[in-house]
């Protein structure tokens, strides 16, 4: 059994791609309400900051290069230690036609594996996601094809930057151990499990435990709760030896029936929920030197 970890660090997921404004008033849309929201968060303890970009006018989430430039500047301008980790999931979801599954229906955002990192060579954040998952999503498929995963993590390596490796069930875990092997991704490993997608990991301290199992030794895992069980995540994360992650990417609720304000109040719960288990959390500076930067 893995013991906790002395020091632990917290990621604050912003905005996401897939949280609704109509779910909650206080979701940051525009890059200075996205960047105020990563300051808020690191404030409350956080030592990362997972981006994703949103359309000032409508909400929808966009892959706009000035967009993420600005939330960056913003947030580098007054918190230079931040840990800034930015995404590359949009553009890689497929829904079938109903007449013809071959063809293509809106809201695909199927894209070339180079266009979905684009930012990430322009922009060079500390961190950025890589998904593996090839899987159903509610009525849609997510794909993400060893080849693509390869193609997208050339880009990545190339401009310097240290990938997150999003896992979504244990098959992930096996194109992990693959993509190590054969030197596309380099060792130790950061990973993260994403439980409570319908229909991967399903949120549970036996999930949990089976998955990092199956991690290299080496490697350094984050198990990411969504909706209801962010929270309980934490505590799961942390007393399985891992790190922790919420933010209205993931959930909205700080409690049930009531709307989290802020990411910075879900961090701050997130924080004394790992506190109270006996745990400290890690500042910036020495999240760095837990995750190899």
């Amino acid at each position: 059994m893995r013991a906790p970890l002395p020091k632990i660090f917290i990621t604050c997921a912003i905005t996401g791609n897939l949280t609704r404004p109509e779910q909650t008033p206080h979701l940051p849309i525009t890059p200075e309400q996205i960047a105020d929201s990563a300051l808020g968060a690191a404030e409350a303890g956080a030592a990362v900051v997972h981006i994703h970009v949103r359309d000032p006018r409508t909400g929808s989430p966009s892959m706009e290069l000035a967009l993420y430039q600005d939330v960056l500047a913003r947030i580098r301008a007054k918190n230079p230690d931040l840990i800034i980790n930015v995404t590359t999931g949009p553009g890689g979801r497929f829904v079938p036609s109903a007449d013809d599954p071959s063809v293509a229906a809106p809201g695909t955002t199927l894209m070339q594996p180079e266009r979905r990192v684009e930012h990430i060579a322009a922009l060079k954040p500390d961190i950025c996601t890589l998904d593996l998952n090839t899987m159903n999503s509610g009525g849609e498929v997510v794909i993400n094809t060893p080849a693509n995963v390869r193609r997208m993590a050339k880009v990545i390596a190339e401009a310097g930057v240290k990938p997150e490796i999003e896992l979504f069930d244990s098959g992930d875990i096996a194109l992990l151990q693959d993509l190590l092997k054969d030197g596309t991704l380099r060792g130790p490993a950061l990973t993260s499990f994403v439980m409570g997608v319908r229909y991967g990991f399903q949120p549970s301290p036996e999930t949990v435990l089976y998955a990092r199992g199956l991690l290299p030794p080496d490697a350094t895992f984050t198990a990411i709760g969504i909706g209801r069980h962010s929270l309980p995540s934490v505590a799961l994360s942390y007393l399985a030896g891992g790190h922790v992650r919420v933010g209205l990417e993931d959930a909205v609720y700080l409690s049930h029936g009531e709307l989290a304000p802020s990411n910075a109040a879900l961090v701050t719960k997130a924080r004394r929920i790992v506190e109270d288990l006996g745990g400290q959390i890690a500042n910036p500076q020495e999240a760095r030197a837990l995750i190899g930067l």
